[in-house]
């Protein structure tokens, strides 16, 4: 049996510090092959450099997986091509760099990883995650032994629709974006795991991470605010997923929370 972990959406300084000290643990304790993390909002909240993905990287997580704030950080697409295990959407036009997708090993096992945007009430040009998953597991068909993907998107309606229509295609399908874990975890009928949002992994006394204050004023008169990243309660959150390679099924989805 395979175990993996998906790491909810890294917020900040205090999601790349509970990632550092509790993965470790959490790699002996589960046995986990396998460890991906959604970085997209790791470097001050919004967006990622080439520092904090290594930091990351150190930490034990073995592909990082990206979103829409992609390039939020100045200089990110000159360095997005230097890091070999880290991948933006596949979805996003082929001209933009970074690649479309992590390969990982274990024991001769190889695992695809690849995240696609959403087109619901987001803004950045991208093809239609539902085809372009497609020409994806074509393109690994013979070569990959199973596939994860990650779906980043703001509708739960296109998430659900996502996993049924890869279902029993994918070892899993595991959506980002919305920083609020869902209740849903499960293995669908054909044996993809499936969970509409694996949630942050940041601070929870906060708005979706960042300091309540300045968010519930931006809300009351709409005058532009910075949204700092906050620092109380912070959280580990994910899926545990395993995965058995000899009958091509996942088996377990659970979604798991960890306090710092």
């Amino acid at each position: 049996m395979l175990k993996l972990l998906f790491i909810g959406d890294v917020v900040g300084r205090p999601g790349r510090e509970i990632v550092a000290e509790r993965l470790p643990r959490l790699r002996e304790e589960h046995g986990l092959d396998f460890v991906i993390a959604n970085g997209e909002n790791a470097a001050g909240g919004s967006g990622l450099t080439a520092a904090t993905a290594r930091s990351l990287l150190e930490a034990g997580v073995d592909a990082v997986t990206l979103g829409d704030h992609l390039w939020d950080q100045k200089g990110f697409e000159t360095e997005i091509a230097q890091l070999e295990r880290v991948c933006r959407p596949a979805n996003l036009p082929a001209a933009c760099p970074g690649r479309d997708h992590v390969v990982l090993e274990k024991d001769g096992f190889r695992l695809a990883v690849f995240t696609v945007l959403g087109r619901q009430y987001l803004n950045l040009k991208a093809e239609c995650p539902f085809l372009a998953s497609d020409r994806m597991l074509t393109q690994f068909a013979g070569r990959m032994d199973a596939a994860f993907v990650e779906i980043h998107a703001e509708a739960t309606s296109e998430k659900q629709a996502l996993g049924w229509y890869l279902d029993g295609r994918a070892a899993a399908v595991i959506g980002t974006h919305t920083h609020v874990p869902t209740a849903d975890a499960g293995v669908l009928p054909k044996g993809t795991a499936f969970l509409c949002d694996a949630g942050m992994t940041g601070p929870y006394a906060s708005v979706l991470g960042r300091v309540i204050e300045p968010v519930i004023g931006r809300f009351l008169d709409g005058i532009p605010r910075r949204f700092p990243v906050a620092e109380g309660d912070v959280r580990l959150s994910g899926v545990l997923v395993d995965y058995d390679p000899a009958a091509k099924r996942a088996t377990r989805c659970e979604l798991l929370t960890v306090r710092k």
